[in-house]
């Protein structure tokens, strides 16, 4: 299931934020992020808590609107909002079925009620969750859940897809099922960006870090580099365990 905009050919992507500072409480909690997301590589966004890690995904998402800044699209898309989707760590169901919560997203998304069927019973299949389709969502395990918050995000086919730790609440057997389908996502074409306090999990599916303390942007690099030769010492310091607030 390759992915394609649903809303044509043309991209949203990179995504640029330009001296991206957010406030609040009278407190700054990002000071000045200056960073690029491309189309390609799976990017994680890694720190210590309280670094900004779920601010940065919501500010990109656009759920809320940095202090000073500006948070670009530079693709050539129109409604990036409608060309992305963000998944939390605890997944939001509506009171319906599995398969209603995918075809409520898909009506939101203007596809005609004809390709809707297909497109539910497709993904559903390809998320392994096809025998749940009757399924009050709400009914589900919190694993399934996610797999289902996934499913929903997949069915859209978004060009970006913003994760927030989305396998923290998991055990290891949900926590594989639910990084099966991000590779798949990601295969599929969909660019990945999300957060993740689990190093294991940063090693086996990050394609390029950016590193965050303090609310400031410390590395963007490729996995490999950031883990083998970290260039801050606070990124040394969170790899070896030892980094404090």
């Amino acid at each position: 299931m390759k992915s394609s905009p649903m809303n044509g050919p043309a991209a949203i992507l990179p995504l640029a934020l330009d001296g991206v500072c957010y406030e609040a409480g009278g407190k700054r909690l990002l000071h000045g992020l200056t960073l690029s997301l491309h189309a390609g590589p799976r990017t994680l966004i890694l720190g210590p808590n309280g670094a900004g890690k779920s601010l940065l995904l919501r500010l990109c998402h656009g759920l809320i609107a940095p202090s000073a800044g500006r948070v670009l699209w530079q693709g050539t898309g129109v409604e990036p909002q409608r060309r992305q989707a963000m998944v939390f760590q605890r997944p939001v169901m509506l009171r319906r079925s599995a398969a209603a919560n995918l075809d409520y997203a898909l009506k939101l998304r203007r596809l005609p009620a004809a390709a809707r069927g297909h497109r539910i019973a497709e993904v559903l299949a390809r998320t392994g969750l096809a025998h749940l389709a009757a399924t009050p969502a709400r009914a589900l395990s919190i694993g399934e859940q996610q797999r289902l918050a996934l499913a929903r995000a997949w069915a859209v086919e978004p060009e970006v897809l913003f994760l927030d730790e989305p396998t923290a609440s998991l055990d290891p057997a949900a926590t594989l099922a639910v990084e099966n389908l991000i590779v798949a996502m990601h295969t599929a074409g969909t660019k990945i960006v999300m957060t993740t306090h689990d190093l294991a999990q940063a090693r086996r599916l990050a394609d390029e870090i950016v590193f965050l303390d303090r609310g400031r942007l410390m590395e963007q690099r490729p996995a490999a580099e950031f883990f083998a030769a970290p260039t801050t010492p606070q990124a040394a310091a969170f790899i070896a365990g030892t980094l404090s607030w």
